[in-house]
């Protein structure tokens, strides 16, 4: 048993064998299909033709994933931790809706509930962030500029607030601008560029405005994507410099940046 243990445990934690190569991509595969049913089911056309196919293919999709879910119970050791950790929630999630519609079958308004209940599944959509070796380093950069995403987030929120006070003052309520919150609600989806259109400045003065906006809106969307990438090159260099180390002669310690002239020892 130890020995099925230890070969499982390979099998599903590790990545870097056959096995767990196999295994990932029959459960990544397997995680896309699930979604995929999900979303053709909510099609009430698609629903009625392909229903009890949709059904038994969700069911099959709960019996693996419940298989999942218990291996990773069995060969954990900290079961606890697994069980109460964010993915062991997220895949007890990705199984619960199921087995609740069996046990707790009922008709009209307690099915639909049943059917939200179900697209929980989605979740299991997460679990893919475990298979990208990338998302390390775009979490890395991600926190490395939290300080310089909040400063720019705390100026957004001054620049909208400014602006929608100001829009308050020019515009009239009949152009939908009836409040302070309604009209920053209005810089925000213009300044993201999102422009709904439900509200319109309908002044020379105001549309001068909200020409300056949308203008500072396009510039204002690359600065995260500026922030996050010089942390990612950043990081990215540092992890290079740090494998490129050479050996002190004197004291045979690999410590010294490759083009190094003196040991800090």
């Amino acid at each position: 048993m130890n020995s099925f243990k230890n070969r499982l445990y390979h099998i599903v934690f590790e990545a870097d064998t056959t096995a767990g190569k196999l295994f990932d991509i029959i459960l990544i595969v397997a995680i896309i299909a699930s979604v995929i049913v999900v979303m053709l089911d909510s099609v009430a056309e698609l629903r009625s033709q392909y229903g009890n196919l949709f059904t038994n293919l969700e069911f099959g999709f709960t019996v693996l994933f419940t298989l999942e879910y218990f291996a990773r119970i069995y060969i954990s050791e900290h079961k606890l931790k697994y069980i109460f950790s964010f993915f062991g929630i997220v895949d007890f999630l990705s199984i619960f809706p199921t087995y609740f519609g069996l046990f707790f079958n009922t008709k009209s308004a307690a099915l639909i509930t049943i059917r939200t209940l179900r697209l929980l599944r989605v979740f299991r959509v997460l679990k893919l962030i475990g298979f990208i070796t990338e998302a390390g380093e775009l979490k890395r950069a991600m926190q490395a500029s939290k300080k310089k995403i909040l400063v720019f987030l705390l100026a957004v929120l001054s620049m909208v607030t400014v602006m929608g006070t100001l829009m308050y003052m020019i515009e009239s309520a009949e152009s939908g601008f009836t409040s302070i919150p309604r009209s920053i609600y209005w810089a925000i989806v213009t300044l993201t560029t999102v422009g709904y259109g439900d509200i319109a400045p309908s002044s020379n003065l105001g549309q001068f405005i909200a020409s300056i906006i949308m203008i500072m809106g396009y510039a204002i969307i690359a600065v995260p994507t500026g922030i996050v990438s010089t942390e990612m090159k950043t990081l990215k260099e540092n992890e290079r410099n740090k494998s490129e180390l050479k050996i002190c002669a004197n004291c045979q310690t690999k410590t010294s940046e490759i083009n190094a002239k003196f040991c800090f020892n």
